[in-house]
């Protein structure tokens, strides 16, 4: 794998970043915005996906890396659910449902991914170096 010099860089961090503008543009135009602890969960959760990416990668351990990669996966479960509720609520269409719990599943499933690779490298991170 390539060395990456910012978290910006790694894939998984531009389809977090992905997410989470899907997220906010339903909060700033469907009723998700009224409904404000909703709302609220769901603007935390997308955003927590992408800033423990990048907090995690900012540790320069793979250790730690992959501590806070499990949190932003349990962050992608967590937006999903949001998502239904969401959904459940008739706040958002099916198709706009579909589509970001479509990419939350593959996120999720890339950031699994990318675990078993840190825990498979002998590189043990930057700090390490």
């Amino acid at each position: 794998m390539a060395h990456f010099n910012s978290h910006t860089e790694l894939e998984v961090y531009k389809l977090a970043r992905e997410i989470n503008k899907e997220v906010w543009n339903l909060i700033v135009t469907t009723p998700l915005g009224n409904d404000y602890k909703l709302r609220d969960q769901i603007n935390g959760s997308s955003g927590s996906i992408m800033d423990n990416i990048a907090e995690g990668f900012g540790r320069g351990g793979n250790r730690e890396f992959i501590n806070f990669l499990s949190y932003s996966r349990g962050s992608c479960f967590e937006t999903e659910s949001q998502l239904q509720r969401a959904y459940d609520r008739d706040h958002i269409s099916e198709e706009d449902f579909m589509a970001i719990s479509r990419k939350t599943r593959d996120l999720s499933d890339q950031i699994s991914r990318f675990i078993n690779y840190l825990k498979s490298t002998p590189r043990k991170g930057s700090k390490f170096d």
